[in-house]
């Protein structure tokens, strides 16, 4: 039996992405479903109204539309508190969740019994991350382009040039975390002629970027002392720890910060799941950095969201296979059927059955096999 999935536009400061393409419609629409978007939810990435309908998808005018007649929602974006009114008991829901770091939203989910997955805990038997993915690359590569941005003397950093000029050193990047975003923003940095060290705990990763990338990489497995002592000396300081589903580390110390010279940056691309340095608070495109210790903070929480055409390509390509599975069978029957998917449920029934989750915010974690 067809399903209505209900397409939002997103209201996050500056998060022009959109959850579903009109080929998308057009898939979904093969298999029975129903898609309803809200009018202008594809405009930030370049996607008309027009071509949704085409695409056989309904245009409703307001968000308040889509959500009463949808059963399941799919997004780019956590729900926000102006978001929450909207929402149907036992709705279900698709899109990042973050939730470890977002304790009011947890608590709405369950207390409406609205049953989600997160696109950032699907995992695959191989311990892949296929819906982080993506958007891992997208804001690695674009952590660097921000630092370089606020290393500018008009932007009130240090006037360094990342890649330096014959003659003069180069600036000095300190990547925290080698996984799928410290990569990306490793090969960036390098691109572009910076000094770069990789800090990482997993020596095979090390090694991995040791190999691919020609060596030029200096990688480094790191302690409290090792890691105090690049911050101090680094021009720029890229936080890209990732611990699935739970609160990110809080790794580099408001003295470790301290420590750095006057007008350098560092960006937190960990920071939908809390941020891994102690000084680090969310912060929007709109406004984007703020200054501690001397430092400029970057720390917007939506990255992906300023390039919102590659974004949305890259994000709905990876989503679309797995959104097809959960309108199908909806959440629990999706997640019963698939791992992956099981992986990735969050709430069900108004049961919490992420346990990271359940750690973070000290509530009850129920089985998986209780909530389906």
């Amino acid at each position: 039996m067809g399903r209505k999935v209900g397409v939002p536009t997103e209201i996050k400061d500056n998060e022009n992405r959109v959850a579903i393409t009109p080929d998308g419609v057009v898939e979904l629409a093969h298999h029975g479903h129903e898609v309803l978007v809200q009018e202008g939810a594809g405009r930030g990435s370049r996607f008309s109204d027009e071509e949704y309908a085409a695409a056989g998808a309904v245009i409703l005018e307001t968000a308040a539309e889509v959500y009463q007649a949808a059963d399941l929602i799919v997004k780019v974006k956590e729900p926000i508190a102006a978001e929450y009114g909207l929402y149907r008991e036992g709705q279900e829901l698709f899109t990042y969740l973050h939730l470890a770091a977002d304790r009011p939203l947890t608590e709405f989910l369950l207390d409406q019994k609205i049953d989600s997955i997160g696109y950032e805990v699907v995992q695959t038997a191989d311990g892949q991350l296929p819906l982080l993915t993506p958007m891992s690359e997208v804001a690695g590569r674009m952590s660097v382009q921000a630092a370089a941005h606020h290393l500018e003397s008009p932007r009130g950093g240090s006037g360094v040039l990342l890649g330096g000029v014959p003659g003069t050193p180069a600036a000095k990047v300190t990547i925290i975390g080698g996984g799928v975003a410290g990569a990306e923003a490793a090969k960036i940095a390098l691109g572009m002629r910076a000094i770069v060290r990789v800090l990482d705990i997993n020596a095979a990763r090390l090694a991995y970027l040791a190999d691919t990338t020609g060596g030029r990489l200096d990688l480094v497995i790191p302690n409290k002392v090792r890691l105090a002592q690049y911050v101090a000396e680094s021009d720029v300081v890229i936080g890209a720890v990732l611990v699935p589903g739970a609160k990110a580390p809080k790794l580099v110390t408001r003295q470790m910060i301290a420590s750095m010279r006057p007008g350098s940056v560092v960006v937190d691309i960990a920071i939908d799941q809390g941020g891994c340095f102690e000084t680090s608070r969310p912060t929007t495109h709109a406004d984007p950095t703020y200054v501690e210790e001397g430092v400029i903070h970057y720390c917007v929480a939506n990255i992906p969201g300023a390039v919102a055409r590659t974004s949305t390509l890259a994000l709905t390509s990876a989503t679309l296979p797995y959104l097809l599975q959960v309108a199908e069978q909806g959440v629990r029957g999706a997640a019963a059927a698939n791992p992956a998917l099981r992986a990735g449920l969050s709430t069900a029934g108004g049961r919490l059955v992420s346990a990271p989750v359940a750690e973070a915010h000290g509530l009850r974690l129920s089985e998986v096999s209780e909530a389906l």
